[in-house]
């Protein structure tokens, strides 16, 4: 009986340990990256938020009328993805068009909120913030429609998750994508680490 007990208790810590595992290598994930991307802004530098990591931050993503934000990180890899939003690259926040892709049930899980009229900034390495204006938001077909990205008008910003946003099957062909356009010029941040 002795035995079985302790069987069942070892069991069950295993369970639990594992259990916690994702979660807790989120929240630990999320300080480092946010040390990163300080550490980034003050010396104008990639900083990897842990020494193996294949990506590092390139800005800070701000939703003001949804109360979120979150680090952006260099590539879209599945990788870097699994720790927060990816610019795709060759995109940059110094007028071209910037396309920021995301995980539907993570981080871009509050695009779906996201309204025509809606503000989102982003911020660059060196403080200061890009505006952009919700224009609207599109369901597109991955099998029979592609982004264009060289056609994109400068100013324009591209928030790409999966779609539908409850589907239980993940990486499907359909994508969200919202479309916003820069509003005026880029503006100081006296505070660059805060964020929003």
């Amino acid at each position: 009986m002795t035995r079985l007990l302790l069987l069942l208790l070892t069991s069950s810590a295993t369970l639990l340990v594992f259990g916690l595992w994702i979660p807790l290598k989120a929240v630990i994930a999320q300080e480092l990256l946010e040390m990163a991307w300080a550490e980034s802004q003050a010396r104008q530098t990639e900083s990897r938020p842990w020494p193996w990591a294949d990506t590092w931050p390139v800005g800070r993503l701000a939703i003001p009328e949804l109360n979120d934000s979150m680090i952006v990180l260099a590539d879209t890899h599945g990788e870097s993805l699994a720790f927060g939003p990816g610019r795709l690259t060759g995109g940059d926040n110094t007028g071209g068009a910037v396309i920021i892709a995301g995980h539907r049930d993570t981080h871009f899980r509050s695009l779906k909120a996201l309204e025509t009229g809606n503000e989102v900034r982003l911020q660059a390495r060196d403080g200061r913030w890009q505006s952009y204006l919700v224009e609207g938001a599109r369901v597109v077909d991955s099998r029979s429609e592609l982004i264009d990205t060289q056609s994109l008008p400068e100013g324009t910003l591209l928030l790409v998750t999966c779609y539908p946003f409850d589907s239980v099957d993940a990486g499907g062909p359909l994508r969200y994508v919202v479309k916003a356009s820069a509003r005026g010029k880029q503006t100081e941040q006296i505070d660059t680490v805060a964020g929003i």
